[in-house]
């Protein structure tokens, strides 16, 4: 018979008996491996994701329903204050005025922004025929920074949304977005009903009324506020792209620059202390603390690039490397003169005396109550003992702008950015209800239409 008559016979401890063909000593057996993990279903991953997205509803909810509440308010007080004055009726479509309510948000800077994003920029410094007094160069729109303009544009192309109206969305967008990171900044350090307090000031803070305007006041301060953030989590790179992209919107990026070399050479500072101490073994550890070296020094060789680059090619263009700077003080009388114009309005304002350059009674009152409020707050910001990034770009901002000759009522709008000194206020006000709180923020906002948004566009210049 040809039959394997040992096909099913038993093993007895000998070899065992194999009906493959395979030799059980030259051949291991068939081992297929762990089988694959099933790839996740589509509504597994919706699950996944629903449970991500009612997680961020929960966290960020609340800090937006509050600011976007609060600046509705505020919003809705400034038009009302100006349908029923009509005095923008009677004034220049550029300069305050227009056929309705909503076209005064894109005057004066807006116009230029406007103007940026329907025909690009045309750098040069041409002089005023004849001018003998502070104004000797015309206006051009190489004193306005590219990225809201550009953005302006490209929202614009892409919605089918006129100038004005996209303008007006990336504003409001950005704002939103600078709330997040307000309440991120402030939560590090008071926790998050602090950072919940601290978007709620946002939103009325004097020259809010900005925010929701054609002005980059409010994407400026979405990309400042973070990239110190990303400072504080040591996200260099992050920080250093925003910080970048900060210098492409306003020229107040200096501070911003600043605070960020400053602290990228603290941490360098402390890593080379851990290393004295430590030693520098070889190893992951080693590579690890090499990257918290070169990528604080990366940030550092980005940050200034955005504003380098466009002061650059300003001046370039107008064949003066420091064109941008003639331009901005032969055109709008605007130069750091280390504070001597703000002295002068405070000696001048409090007896009643309105003889100083560019003065608007109403405007000034509160650029000096914003001032005298930030001078206050400032101390006991640094009693919190912030990071090294809030406080450098905190200081700076504020010498920039009281060192500088410009419109003083513009004060409220420059400090705009020197958003940790919310915090101070935000960590006491975290002990309050909610009730307490909401009602507190709302009567502000209330207000806020008036000193934050009315007296800047129609009682002054903002």
């Amino acid at each position: 018979m040809n039959e394997p008559i040992l096909a099913n016979a038993p093993s007895y401890g000998g070899d065992e008996v194999r009906t493959d063909g395979r030799s059980p000593i030259t051949e291991p057996p068939y081992d297929s491996g762990p089988a694959p993990a099933p790839s996740p279903t589509f509504a597994a991953t919706a699950r996944g994701w629903w449970v991500r997205l009612c997680g961020a509803a929960e966290h960020y909810g609340p800090v937006l329903a509050l600011y976007g509440a609060l600046k509705l308010i505020g919003f809705c007080v400034f038009m009302y204050l100006l349908d029923s004055s009509g005095d923008f009726r009677k004034k220049n479509p550029r300069f305050g005025g227009g056929a309705h309510t909503w076209d005064v948000l894109a005057t004066w800077d807006g116009w230029w922004y406007q103007q940026i994003a329907a025909h690009g920029y045309h750098p040069a410094l041409v002089p005023v025929p004849g001018a003998g007094g502070l104004i000797t160069i015309e206006g051009n729109s190489a004193a306005f920074f590219p990225l809201y303009p550009a953005l302006m544009r490209l929202v614009s192309s892409g919605t089918g949304l006129g100038l004005l109206g996209a303008g007006l969305l990336v504003s409001v967008a950005a704002s939103f977005v600078a709330a997040l990171a307000i309440h991120a900044v402030t939560a590090r350090i008071g926790g998050r009903r602090a950072g919940l307090a601290a978007a709620g000031l946002w939103a009325v803070w004097p020259g809010s009324g900005m925010e929701w305007s054609a002005y980059s006041e409010s994407l400026y301060v979405a990309l400042a506020a973070w990239a110190c953030y990303a400072v504080m989590r040591h996200r260099w790179l992050t920080a250093g792209i925003l910080t970048c992209a900060a210098g492409l919107t306003r020229p107040t990026a200096t501070a911003l620059i600043a605070a960020l070399t400053v602290a990228a050479l603290l941490a360098i500072r402390r890593q080379r202390r851990e290393v004295r101490r430590w030693g520098d073994a070889p190893g992951p550890d080693r590579t690890r603390r090499r990257a918290t070296v070169v990528r604080p020094l990366a940030a550092v060789a980005i940050a200034p690039l955005g504003l380098l680059g466009y002061l650059g090619w300003v001046g370039h263009r107008m064949g003066d490397y420091g064109g941008y700077f003639t331009l901005q003080e032969g055109a709008w009388a605007h130069t750091f003169d280390y504070g001597k114009h703000t002295l002068d309005v405070f000696a001048s304002l409090p007896v009643g005396h309105f003889d100083y350059l560019f003065a608007y009674p109403y405007e000034d009152l509160i650029g000096v109550g914003t001032v005298l409020l930030a001078l206050i707050v400032l101390p006991l910001l640094l009693r919190l003992r912030p990071p090294a990034v809030l406080v450098v770009h905190t200081l700076l901002t504020i010498a920039l702008v009281l060192g500088s000759q410009q419109i003083f009522g513009n004060i409220s709008r420059y400090l705009l950015p020197a958003f940790p000194l919310f915090i101070p206020c935000a960590v006491a006000m975290r002990r309050l209800s909610t009730p307490v709180l909401c009602t507190v923020l709302g009567i502000a906002a209330l207000a806020s239409g008036s000193y934050a948004g009315y007296a800047l566009f129609e009682l002054g210049v903002p």
